[in-house]
């Protein structure tokens, strides 16, 4: 039985297991501490005698707690490291790290400190302190790779500083390491220099018979081998009866024998000391038989050897030096720059097909089956420095780690395309939650600000994503959003400047200049060149309008008629995009039989309808707008108490346990986060003179959290104008909601604005998400808002409401008067940290947000609490668990 605890990689893709320490370990660790050198028990202890070891030993092994953790290191059956922690005071805690002799070098103590940053963050520690001596350098070493604080040394001693929450240089220190492991990690398995097929049948038709001949006929380059005890030979290949007997250890086995059979051959390879595995057997994930998907993860943890699948079609590598196709696809693709992953057998070779029939050169492919092991985070890492893999593209069914998702994503996205297939779109009427962060924020709504923030080209179908690739494999990127239209077809270039609108493209009027040397006069684009439209003229007509600065793409429509050869019409488009080789292009063909997938050497794409080229277009544009866009910066806004917000908030959840909380304390949390809310919360027998307090008119409305729309409910009342008003007002609102006794929140009447929707939503996979949109009564018949997963920079703030329909109306177009924007974003990025820091915090809606000139007020507040679930630690690197 494997301890309970988590798997990650050292800096050689090793896999070593962290887990607590515990009583039964004394042993081990006692064997350790003593049989460290006296260097090292100095660099620790600064001591090199052992009279160290049992206080040591002690404090070690005692039980876990909020104010203690000590994490041991395995490799195997070895121990190899630990570490500690113990708090001083408030959310501070003293470090501890001691790497075994023999062992440094491979990561392990920064591995170490990691997972006890990461134990820090749940139980409220911000802050792991230490000393460290001068000359103990690989410490650190490692401090520095966690961007830690120093303080100065004083007699040889540094004290350092390292935040539980990584700042953006710590991350991008972890997401490096994480990538140099992965790669290590993934080479046996994506680029093997060996493969034995374990199940290799004699039967054509059989899936081990079929990816051996697959591998055969692909060209491997490295020795293949063939497992079966009861054949000599399978496809010309000696056959050998066990993984045991093999003349080498592979670095690849892919196993195709049934379901039962699949853990004892696992168990072989991880004796022969085979690095990876491909596991196609189906159902092994299926109700009642994930025990056996566990123990082949346990299997191969214990020997550092990654899984692929199980239930999975295999993987294809078309690099020159590799050349492995471990599939039973039924068509292998050509070689190119597109790197795929689907999470569905099926999907994956839909995509595999229609690359093939779109000339879309494939780099590699994975198909994930049920990711017991590895996922597509783990792909996005390989393939950050894989340089075959121009673009990635993604079908997924579901996320194990969103968080860590959008930060590799992101970080590729700089320098490849990510484009992604994403299942499982929710329905208006499954959604779930009684407030409108609920209702707003959707899972399918935080996957696409998911993608968005995080560079992802997100497309409905397979078909659609391949559209993509095409123009974001091999064309260069848009400089900008403008395309120029250019064929003879009149009806498609009408239709093609339809479809640019929708795909977020504009088709601006071309300059005089340029207008007067086209053979189509007076047209400003498109540019209809008629259908008796010469090749010569075409030539020059698609060569003028791709070298003009006054288009950043340039779409060509034909159609073939009789009169003139579609060839030779083809080999002119090719000469006009020639002039202009850094341009992106596409072509519209309709009316050929047989139609080319793309056109000259830099395959320019051709496609059958407008629609899908300009939606192609579209996405480039959307694309190189995201990566040429700065990521901005993470702020923290002056003036946040968390500590006080803390404790309003666990004094609430101890006394009233989980649910909607009273308006008075949500009104004082927001305050402590530096968000003013007029009013006051009163009894209803206080609320005429709290009116005379504030100064007529006022507004009169139920306290209570549990009601969504109180205006729609006659629970609101507005322009109180007197004591008679007011007093009548009470008397119709407790009439209404039947609560006599319930507090009435008193404010002032607020001048008119713009009416926004601001809130939270803690959302159980993808963790806290901070939403916008156009607010009232209306919000959800308009339907405009934004969503946004933590952390938010100022761009994003920004880009919130800048990305709202109404955004004209914040800037002070078409009558109104301009919207203090930046009060905006105060209150985004405000929200953004209280979300972070108060995690209880289920849902939050404040709506309306009257927005105007003079800054943004909310004058409603609902807040829901409830004990957090558990989201996956965005930045934790740990394997995926054995389930």
């Amino acid at each position: 039985m494997t301890e309970p605890g988590v798997d990650v990689l050292d800096t050689g893709g090793q896999v070593v297991r962290l887990r607590q320490c515990r009583p039964g370990d004394a042993d081990q660790i006692r064997t350790l501490l003593t049989g460290l050198s006296a260097q090292s028990r100095y660099l620790r202890f600064f001591s090199s005698g052992t009279d160290v070891v049992e206080p040591e030993l002690a404090r070690l092994t005692r039980p876990a707690g909020p104010d203690h953790a000590a994490v041991l290191a395995q490799f195997g059956a070895d121990l190899v490291g630990l570490g500690s922690y113990e708090r001083l005071d408030g959310d501070t805690a003293e470090l501890a790290v001691l790497v075994a002799d023999g062992w440094h070098g491979r990561g392990i103590g920064t591995l170490l400190v990691e997972e006890l940053a990461a134990i820090g963050r749940r139980n409220g520690i911000r802050t792991l302190t230490g000393e460290v001596l001068a000359v103990n350098t690989a410490m650190l070493a490692v401090s520095h790779g966690l961007a830690a604080g120093y303080d100065p040394a004083a007699s040889g001693v540094v004290g350092i500083r390292i935040a539980t929450l990584p700042g953006e240089a710590a991350l991008a220190g972890l997401d490096a390491r994480a990538r140099n492991a992965e790669r290590h990690s993934l080479l046996p398995a994506l680029a093997p220099r060996s493969v034995a097929v374990v199940g290799a049948g004699r039967s054509a038709g059989g899936v081990g018979h079929e990816v051996l001949a697959s591998i055969l006929e692909g060209g491997f380059a490295g020795p293949v081998y063939a497992v079966n005890p009861h054949a000599e030979k399978v496809c010309g290949v000696v056959c050998y009866p066990s993984v045991d007997q093999l003349p080498e250890p592979p670095d690849l086995a892919v196993i195709a024998v049934p379901v039962p059979a699949c853990a004892a051959v696992l168990r072989d390879a991880a004796h022969r000391g085979v690095r990876a595995a491909v596991v196609l057997a189906e159902d092994l994930g299926d109700a009642g038989r994930l025990d056996r998907q566990r123990e082949l993860i346990r299997i191969a943890r214990g020997a550092s050897m990654r899984v692929i699948g199980p239930n999975c079609l295999g993987v294809l590598n078309t690099a020159p030096a590799v050349r492995l196709d471990a599939t039973f696809a039924p068509h292998r693709p050509l070689p190119g720059g597109l790197a795929v992953a689907s999470q569905s057998g099926a999907v994956g070779v839909a995509l595999l097909d229609g690359a093939s029939r779109a000339a879309v050169g494939i780099s590699t492919f994975v198909s994930l089956g049920n990711k017991a092991d590895v996922s597509g985070n783990d792909l996005l890492a390989y393939w950050y420095d894989d340089e075959s893999t121009r673009a990635v593209a993604l079908y997924l069914e579901s996320f194990g780690n969103p968080g860590r998702f959008a930060r590799l994503a992101r970080a590729l996205g700089r320098r490849k395309p990510v484009l992604a297939v994403k299942s499982g779109r929710s329905r208006s009427g499954q959604r779930a939650g009684a407030s409108h962060s609920a209702a707003v924020a959707t899972p399918d709504a935080i996957v696409d600000a998911l993608f968005a923030q995080a560079g992802v080209v997100r497309t409905a179908d397979p078909d659609e994503l391949l559209d993509a690739a095409r123009m974001l494999v091999d064309q260069p990127l848009p400089a900008g959003d403008r395309v120029g239209v250019v064929g003879n077809a009149g009806g498609l270039n009408i239709l093609a400047a339809d479809a640019a609108e929708s795909a977020g493209l504009a088709v601006p009027a071309l300059p005089d200049s340029l207008v007067a040397t086209l053979p189509a006069t007076g047209q400003r684009n498109p540019v209809d060149l008629g259908a008796g439209c010469t090749p010569a003229v075409l030539a020059d007509a698609v060569g003028r309008l791709a070298t003009s600065a006054a288009v950043d793409s340039v779409l060509v429509t034909l159609i073939a008629i009789r009169t003139v050869d579609p060839t030779e019409m083809l080999h002119a488009v090719v000469r006009g995009l020639d002039t202009a080789p850094t341009v992106p292009a596409a072509v519209v063909l309709v009316g050929v039989a047989d139609p080319p997938s793309r056109l000259g050497a830099r395959g320019v794409p051709v496609y059958p309808s407008v629609e899908r080229a300009v939606r192609a277009v579209g996405h480039a544009a959307r694309y190189a707008r995201w990566r040429h866009t700065p990521p901005g910066v993470q702020v923290t806004p002056p003036g946040l108490r968390p500590d006080p917000a803390r404790s309003r908030v666990r004094h609430q959840l101890d006394t009233a346990g989980a649910g909607w909380v009273p308006a008075g304390t949500a009104i004082a949390v927001l305050a402590d986060y530096g968000i003013p809310f007029p009013g006051r919360v009163v009894a209803a027998a206080d609320a005429v003179r709290t009116g005379r307090d504030l100064g007529y008119p006022v507004a009169v409305k139920p306290a209570t959290g549990g009601l969504v729309h109180k205006a729609e409910a006659g629970a609101v009342r507005l322009g109180l104008s007197g004591d008679g008003a007011v007093r009548a007002a009470v008397a119709e609102i407790v009439a209404v909601t039947g609560q006599p006794a319930g507090d009435l929140l008193v404010q002032p009447m607020i001048r008119p604005g713009v009416e926004l929707l601001a809130g939270i939503r803690h959302d159980p996979l993808f963790g806290p998400v901070v939403l916008l949109g156009a607010g009232g009564t209306l919000t959800e018949l308009i339907d405009d808002r934004t969503v946004h997963l933590l952390p938010l920079t100022d761009r994003d703030a920004a880009g919130m409401w800048r990305g709202l329909r109404i955004a004209p109306a914040l800037r002070g177009e078409r009558g109104h008067p301009p919207v203090d924007t930046s009060a905006v974003e105060q209150l985004l990025l405000r929200l953004g940290r209280l979300a972070v820091d108060l995690p209880e915090i289920a849902e939050l809606d404040l709506n309306p947000v009257i927005a105007g000139p003079g800054g943004v007020t909310p004058v409603d507040v609902r807040m829901r609490l409830a004990a957090p679930e558990e989201a996956p630690d965005p930045y934790s690197r740990t394997l995926r668990p054995a389930r």
